[in-house]
């Protein structure tokens, strides 16, 4: 439909259902968002002008425990989370993808940049988009040009996953426009971890795009990542009386691809000191018998990575005792967990902060903060996401959350605590 068309679809009754069922935007927050809608369709003609137009959205992520297990094949708890990148986009007969992200320069992607990866465009979005691209043309899918406006309210940076729903989005867009939505999420999110790895030249792991890509609240196996098994956990937070809240402490991750490369990297070396290709493929027992009876370990590997393979081992085993006690009514069960992922992310994965800039440790801050605040309920707090800079997680209870936004936010900033819902759906068409 054409943008007239379109925004009468958008100020229609129905789309603000969809908004309330599909997305989880509460009712008070539906005005802002269909104008919010509405507006990118203006954006989007202002620079491509009008045609057949369709209205994507992807949601953020956040991940509840399993910190930094994906990428060696893991266990995870993740949920979509009801803030997004939405996108206004249509065909285009040039072969070429222009996409105009709100505040950003446009990517422009020539068809020919598709074919290899080109490493003096690691780090920038117009590597994912050919990334993305490559993987389709690799499953046998079809591609083609199109021409997208986009804006997030996945802030950059937030530990939220604005890099992987903008991956997931790309792919979105190139199912529905030209494979006629024949794609499912699970494979997008793959295609959007090798555009990542092999085009952007970050080796993540797989959690941030699954959990963007497939919606709802989840737990993820990765011990096959070609396969992964997903599991959908019926589970209300607001049930037990409970706010999820991600303090974002304004670190920002854009300087620290080091920093997040480190961590892979050094539990692969780990792995591989034990003659396999990622920890999962060994057990606990079995580094500890190296690490007591070969000292030279130490010097070979150095400590930290002895320390994040540990925090691999009981961050493993922990998501599983956590998902027990999910699916058990457990909940308290399931707090001492969080309690012990980010003792175990503090003090042996040790991505609180960042070695390049002791001065900002904005994530200890929050945690501490949070904790004092915490002392005497039965709320609990951990790191969030990636580390060393960014977000933290805290479950308040919902008769506190107010109080604690107000505090958090006299130290951090006006709108650095999110309280957030869990998003039903993941990558979607909407119009």
């Amino acid at each position: 439909m054409d943008s007239i068309e379109l925004k009468k679809a958008i100020n229609d009754i129905g789309f603000a259902k969809a908004l309330k069922e599909n997305l989880s935007i509460s009712e008070k927050k539906i005005p802002e968002q269909t104008k919010r809608y509405s507006e990118a369709v203006d954006r989007f003609t202002e620079i491509y002008g009008d045609g057949d137009l369709s209205v994507f959205s992807v949601g953020g992520r956040s991940e509840i425990s399993g910190n930094h297990t994906d990428h060696n094949h893991g266990k995870v708890i993740a949920a979509c989370i009801n803030l997004d990148i939405l996108a206004i986009a249509k065909k285009s007969m040039t072969g070429t993808v222009r996409i105009k992200s709100e505040g950003f320069p446009e990517d422009i992607v020539y068809a020919g940049a598709v074919e290899k990866p080109d490493p003096n465009k690691y780090y920038k979005s117009e590597s994912i988009i050919a990334g993305m691209e490559k993987a389709f043309l690799n499953a046998g899918y079809r591609i083609g040009g199109f021409d997208a406006y986009t804006t997030s309210n996945v802030l950059k940076g937030s530990g939220l996953s604005s890099s992987a729903a903008f991956e997931v989005m790309v792919g979105n867009i190139l199912n529905h426009l030209y494979n006629n939505g024949e794609v499912s999420n699970v494979e997008i999110a793959k295609m959007a971890q090798y555009a990542e790895n092999t085009y952007f030249g970050k080796p993540c792991g797989l959690m941030d795009q699954t959990a963007c890509a497939v919606g709802g609240f989840i737990t993820i196996d990765f011990l096959n990542p070609s396969s992964p098994v997903i599991e959908k956990l019926d589970f209300d937070l607001s049930k037990h009386g409970y706010d999820l809240c991600i303090v974002n402490t304004g670190g920002n991750h854009a300087d620290l691809n080091e920093d997040y490369a480190s961590v892979p990297a050094e539990m692969k070396k780990a792995a591989a000191y034990m003659g396999k290709s990622v920890l999962r493929e060994a057990s606990k027992d079995e580094f500890l018998k190296l690490l007591r009876t070969r000292p030279a370990i130490r010097e070979e590997l150095g400590d930290r990575a002895i320390l994040r393979a540990m925090h691999f081992y009981d961050e493993n085993e922990r998501v599983a005792k956590q998902v027990a006690a999910l699916k058990s009514g457990n909940f308290e069960e399931f707090k001492k967990g969080v309690t012990a992922s980010g003792n175990s992310s503090y003090k042996y994965l040790q991505n609180v902060y960042t070695v390049k800039n002791v001065n900002e440790q904005g994530l200890s801050l929050a945690l501490y903060l949070t904790e004092d605040f915490l002392k005497g309920t039965d709320g609990v707090c951990r790191i969030h996401g990636g580390g060393f800079a960014g977000t933290i997680q805290a479950f308040v209870p919902s008769e506190l959350t107010d109080e604690y936004s107000d505090m958090i936010e006299s130290v951090f900033g006006k709108g650095s605590c999110y309280v957030l819902n869990v998003r039903k759906s993941g990558a979607s068409r909407i119009i």
